[in-house]
């Protein structure tokens, strides 16, 4: 049986349930910024999800030390976001998962492999990572914690806010954030309209106008009426 994954309380007046209704999908689309990170983040187990603000670290690649650091440095509320390189090595697992929910960290985001995932469920602890793996990895260099980093082309600044669900990772610039919210709530009460007329059988080549965009080429029937 998995717990029920817990969500920080109060982000400066965010409310996290709130943003995962929303999900990651609609913010990203309301937010009319190339804000998502590539498609290769997933969650380490089906129904992770993370809410927080991030602070972003660099590890060496199979190398954690950095993170076992970043433990320190984060407090309530916060995402570690981490460039491990993309390497397959398993940087987290269930012993620093027990540490970050001690501290109130709220989930982990990383290029990078995560293992024990059957006890990060276990414990609601969510996470994302660009692979499953068990590889140990070495304690050499103790990175850096809190200084901008670039995840696949996507720069994450110290505050930025990190919203994750099984669609995929959002980081939202920290100035930006009421600005998205505001749109993303008008974005989904729209398609909540939508939602009805298209239940009521409306088309959406009507409901979007895409009529106006031209009729495909469709197949004539021949003179015996078979297409």
């Amino acid at each position: 049986m998995s717990a029920a994954v817990s969500v920080p309380e109060g982000l400066d007046g965010l409310d996290p349930a709130e943003l995962l209704r929303l999900g990651s999908a609609t913010l990203y689309e309301a937010s009319g910024l190339d804000c998502f990170l590539d498609p290769a983040f997933r969650p380490a187990w089906d129904g992770a999800t993370v809410v927080g603000r991030a602070v972003p670290v660099m590890a060496q690649i199979g190398d954690n030390l950095a993170l076992h650091h970043a433990l320190e440095a984060a407090g309530p509320g916060d995402v570690l976001v981490v460039d491990g390189g993309g390497a397959p090595f398993g940087y987290w697992g269930e012993v620093m998962a027990v540490a970050a929910q001690a501290r109130g960290i709220a989930g982990l985001v990383i290029d990078g492999g995560v293992r024990d995932t059957a006890q990060l469920q276990q414990l609601g602890f969510g996470a994302f990572s660009t692979s499953i793996s068990i590889p140990g990895t070495v304690k050499q260099w103790p990175g850096t914690i809190g200084i901008p980093i670039t995840l696949r082309g996507r720069v994450v600044n110290p505050g930025d806010l990190v919203v994750a669900d099984r669609d995929g990772v959002v980081i939202l610039p920290s100035g930006d954030v009421d600005r998205i919210l505001d749109a993303s709530r008008a974005r989904a009460a729209k398609e909540d309209a939508y939602m009805a007329r298209l239940r009521a059988g409306e088309l959406t080549l009507d409901l979007y106008d895409f009529r106006r965009l031209g009729d495909p080429i469709r197949c004539a029937a021949d003179t015996n009426g078979v297409r």
